[in-house]
């Protein structure tokens, strides 16, 4: 437990984690899916019931985040078109549609989502793992970046799309598994033979979603990425943050992506 602090902001709701699996097992051994693989199945169907999420994707899998208030409707939303379970004393088990069915109330239909605005730092990033056991090799380059490296961005003219660049680093321990997301210049800094990534060595841009902190009480965000993105069979590596969304795409990809976009927001306004 941490001290409370007047350093430190904590959102009200808790949140449990949903970890989409294929064939009953995480893919712990290759990338993660993305975001638009599971778009019309997980993300989709729960903007729909007005369940709001935060997206965590990892080098190895990705997770939705849901509140634990709207668990029931997540639940029976979800289980026509997937086999759910929970785990119990390090155990899944599997959960009954008939144990969160009763008192579960059919939401109102959802409101059309806000589109937000999108904009494209021009960094390059690149999504990589290490294993467990050379974590203590880069400790010390992987504490300076994380506390003492912060540089602030260099921020785009009134009603451009586009950031120069943005202090972007993402680390994430989950289950023994590490992944990173972070700009080439600072992958420089970290020993090149401790890093693993895909054969293919792809090299990411990122779209972030929002001109100002989107808080957690809407819903339809991911999906305003994830929807159009699947459409077009682009795949996107997406993480939310306490302050805005962030969708990682295939560097190729990028000028299509902030086109579709574009097009989608105009639409709407």
């Amino acid at each position: 437990e941490l001290p409370p602090s007047e350093f430190m902001q904590v959102a009200d709701s808790t949140w449990l984690v949903l970890s989409v699996m294929s064939n009953g097992r995480a893919s712990s051994g290759c990338q993660a899916t993305g975001v638009t693989k599971i778009a019309k199945s997980v993300i989709a169907p729960l903007a729909e019931h007005h369940v709001s999420v935060l997206m965590l994707s990892t080098y190895q899998t990705d997770f939705v985040l849901v509140r634990e208030k709207d668990l029931p409707v997540v639940i029976h939303t979800l289980a026509g078109e997937f086999d759910i379970y929970k785990e119990e004393n390090g155990e899944s088990v599997p959960v009954s549609h008939d144990d969160v069915s009763n008192g579960f109330l059919k939401p109102k239909p959802a409101a059309s989502p806000t589109v937000h605005p999108v904009q494209s730092p021009q960094n390059r990033f690149c999504i990589v793992t290490v294993a467990p056991d050379t974590l203590p090799a880069i400790a010390t380059v992987l504490i300076d970046v994380l506390f003492y490296s912060h540089s602030p961005p260099k921020e785009a003219g009134p009603g451009s799309q586009d950031l120069d660049t943005i202090t972007f680093f993402a680390f994430s321990l989950i289950e023994g598994y590490i992944s990173i997301v972070m700009d080439v210049e600072t992958q420089k800094r970290f020993p090149s033979d401790l890093l693993l990534t895909s054969s293919t060595e792809e090299l990411w841009r990122m779209v972030r979603i929002g001109g100002q902190p989107l808080g957690f009480d809407e819903c339809g965000i991911v999906a305003q990425i994830a929807k159009p993105l699947a459409a077009v069979d682009i795949s996107a590596y997406y993480i939310s943050t306490f302050n805005f969304d962030h969708a990682l795409v295939p560097e190729e990809g990028i000028t299509e992506v902030i086109e579709l976009l574009q097009r989608r927001q105009e639409s709407r306004s």
